[in-house]
């Protein structure tokens, strides 16, 4: 069976080429479905980032031994965020934020760091007066965070 762990080695073989790619995910299921997630810290992943990427791994694997469906691309941005770059490379985007107690709060994020961040978010008070405010969160205090899509 192919192992999650022999997929992330070929994975991080193929980045180390290039330090803006990171890994986001990489997922094996019982059917040998791969699943490939990655991405840049500026900018983002073209589909010639994910053809090269896709038959890196093609070419280390071998089919004869035991077949698999491969899927290389980058996270979309319906998408949780799941490694610390994402963080980092969404800083000053408006995120929705949702705590392991199931609330949720909506904000601009900042200040990531390696425990976690800050969000600034508009807090309402007595009557039609706002507030901005700082809430920090730790990284083991949130179930997910993802981006708010906006359209102007």
């Amino acid at each position: 069976m192919i192992e999650k762990k022999d997929i992330a080695d070929i994975v991080e073989e193929f980045i180390s080429t290039d330090p803006d790619l990171y890994i986001v995910d990489v997922r094996v299921s019982s059917t040998t479905r791969v699943t490939v997630l990655f991405d840049r810290k500026s900018g983002g992943i073209s589909i010639d980032d994910c053809a090269k990427l896709s038959k890196f791994i093609e070419n280390r694997l071998d089919r004869e031994k035991e077949d698999f469906e491969l899927q290389v691309s980058s996270p979309g941005l319906e998408m949780p965020f799941l490694v610390q770059e994402q963080y980092i490379k969404n800083q000053g985007r408006k995120v929705e934020v949702t705590d392991n107690e199931g609330n949720k709060f909506i904000g601009v994020l900042k200040n990531v760091n390696n425990g976690g961040f800050e969000l600034e978010t508009e807090v309402k008070l007595k009557g039609k007066v706002r507030e901005i405010k700082d809430l920090s969160f730790n990284f083991s205090d949130i179930k997910t965070v993802k981006v708010v899509i906006e359209f102007k």
